[in-house]
């Protein structure tokens, strides 16, 4: 006999604390700060220890790091994503940082991100002349705080025209610029990460503290203190997303339409602005009242006295004339 095939049953969490933990990785149309998942390959280097380690530093308050070597770990071979894929499930990561050491790929750093715990892009990069924190001396007042707002500044044409430049710019914006806000604290910024396109191939990277000082007006005079890490990036590889799943990563819902406001003109120079319109007040048709109510007693009636003994002659004569 032939069996029917009963459908998968949905459960729904009993617990609040599965239920809020579900509603916080559910979509949402305001994404908050992603978290960042770094990973270890087969063999890695000292140099690249030190790199993926300063990275979890800088963003300590939003990223998750494995320590063991996970060897089915190759994000561009067919196969090779699923542990990577499964990682990303786990912990939550729409980003990640995997490094691997190898004769043909010495301190190699693959830089990607996920669309629905899928690898969305790669970007594959070389570290070369690695500087870490420790090794530049200052003020550690100046030092970065944990949770603060960093500016960016992309030096270079090679951003703007070279394919490989442009989406390793996207890339790190999205693995350094943390949460999005809409207001923000100016003393929050206190750092700034300079990437300069040194080649089509080569990219160097740099991290600085903001240093303020007197400038004798209101606005202060920035200073830019290095604190590191700073390295060179040479890409080997990359890989764009398809633009099926591109398409379907872009969405955004659809916003009712604002309802359009009657003579009000926005301009990008003066501002909003608006037409009042007041009808006429039909001000020669209204009867003025002849008693100022701001006078005195006294001298409104001193007034009043004047009229009255005014004498007729004048009235006939000024009538005759």
């Amino acid at each position: 006999m032939m069996r029917s095939k009963t459908p998968w049953k949905i459960k729904t969490p009993q617990k609040g604390r599965i239920r809020r933990e579900l509603e916080k990785r559910a979509p949402k149309l305001v994404e908050t700060g992603k978290k960042t998942l770094i990973l270890h390959g087969t063999k890695t280097s000292q140099v690249l220890n030190e790199v993926m380690t300063e990275i979890y530093h800088l963003k300590r308050d939003n990223s998750v790091k494995y320590t063991r070597k996970n060897d089915n770990v190759r994000p561009f071979e067919s196969g090779g994503e699923a542990s990577l894929e499964f990682f990303s499930l786990k912990t939550d990561c729409s980003l990640f940082v995997f490094g691997s050491h190898s004769k043909k790929r010495p301190n190699n750093l693959v830089i990607g991100r996920t669309y629905d715990h899928h690898v969305y892009d790669l970007v594959e990069v070389g570290v070369e002349e690695f500087k870490s924190m420790k090794s530049f001396k200052y003020d550690k007042n100046l030092a970065p705080k944990i949770g603060s707002k960093p500016f960016f500044t992309f030096i270079g044409e090679g951003f703007e025209s070279v394919e490989e430049l442009k989406h390793l710019k996207e890339v790190l914006l999205d693995l350094f610029h943390g949460e999005v806000v809409t207001n923000l604290n100016l003393a929050g910024l206190d750092r700034v990460y300079v990437c300069t396109a040194v080649s089509p191939k080569k990219v160097f990277l740099t991290h600085c503290a903001l240093r303020l000082k007197k400038s004798g007006t209101v606005v202060p005079r920035i200073e830019l203190v290095e604190v590191g890490p700073s390295m060179d990036l040479v890409v080997r590889r990359h890989r764009l997303p398809d633009d099926s799943l591109k398409k379907e990563a872009m969405k955004t819902s659809l916003d009712k339409a604002k309802k359009k406001e009657k003579n009000v003109v926005k301009d990008a120079i003066q501002g909003k602005y608006g037409k009042i319109y007041i009808p006429d007040q039909k001000v020669g048709s209204v009867a003025l009242p002849h008693k100022a109510k701001g006078v005195k007693r006294e001298r409104r009636e001193a007034k009043l006295k004047n009229v009255t003994d005014q004498p007729e002659e004048k009235k006939q004569k000024l009538d005759y004339e």
